[in-house]
């Protein structure tokens, strides 16, 4: 029953925001288009990057940074991205030091520790909604809409949203350990088209979507300070990675 009404709220959504947002960039400056390569065969999320399709896929890095109160490690990440008739794919390459995640619970707050983030809107356009994934190192989960801006410039997260999807994390260090060196974790997403209902998911060739990915970097077990990097630039957005209309576009190539 939840699902149906967060699936009718986005179809409303839909059409009233094709209204008003009339004529409004999707961001401001020029936005680059990930090229979202076809994958050539299955896929598991497991964390590790052996299919051969992910050798198509184009290698893209976060850089850019903010949340800079205190001084920031600009810790390296490397994005990937693919895509069939049923599922979309990530791939997060990540290189840290000290891996943290304190957040176990589901839809709780797992942006508060190492964590991947992909936020999705499947129309080539800045209308006021989005879907967000945010998954940490320990896989706990918050997924939910954004309807950003929705009433009194406030924003709503509706976390009734909950589909299935699948993610997979390798980490190579010790967790929740500040008194050693580590070296980096991966996460992995296989995301089913299923989980846009509401939208148009067949014969995505050629068509293109708007999109932000980001990392949330955390290096102290008892200090909550995080660094933000992005995909796209969030431009004059400095706290506030979810403004639909700075999100950047993925093309779904046919190989």
């Amino acid at each position: 029953m939840r699902t149906a009404a967060v699936t009718a709220l986005i179809l409303i959504l839909n059409i009233t925001s094709s209204f008003s947002q009339a004529g409004k960039e999707l961001v401001i400056g020029e936005q680059p288009v990930y090229r979202a390569a076809k994958a050539t065969g299955p896929i598991v999320a497991d964390g590790v990057m052996d299919e051969e399709a992910w050798k198509n896929a184009e290698i893209v890095t976060f850089d850019y940074f903010f949340r800079r109160d205190e001084p920031l490690e600009k810790q390296r990440t490397e994005f990937r991205m693919l895509w069939d008739e049923q599922n979309i794919y990530l791939f997060y390459e990540c290189e840290d030091k000290s891996i943290t995640a304190r957040e176990t619970g589901f839809d709780g707050r797992p942006y508060l520790d190492d964590c991947a983030e992909f936020f999705c809107l499947p129309v080539p356009d800045s209308l006021y909604m989005h879907y967000g994934f945010e998954v940490n190192v320990v896989k706990a989960r918050y997924d939910y809409v954004v309807l950003w801006q929705f009433y009194n410039n406030r924003t709503v997260f509706i976390p009734d949203y909950n589909p299935a999807y699948e993610v997979g994390v390798t980490m190579d260090g010790t967790l929740n350990d500040d008194t050693d060196t580590d070296k980096g974790w991966t996460m992995e997403y296989v995301i089913p088209l299923r989980a846009f209902r509401g939208f148009n998911t067949r014969n995505l060739a050629g068509t293109r979507w708007a999109f932000q990915a980001v990392r949330q970097d955390r290096n102290a077990v008892d200090d909550r300070f995080r660094s933000t990097s992005t995909l796209f630039p969030t431009y004059d957005v400095a706290l506030d990675v979810h403004p639909p209309y700075r999100f950047g576009l993925m093309e779904f190539i046919d190989n």
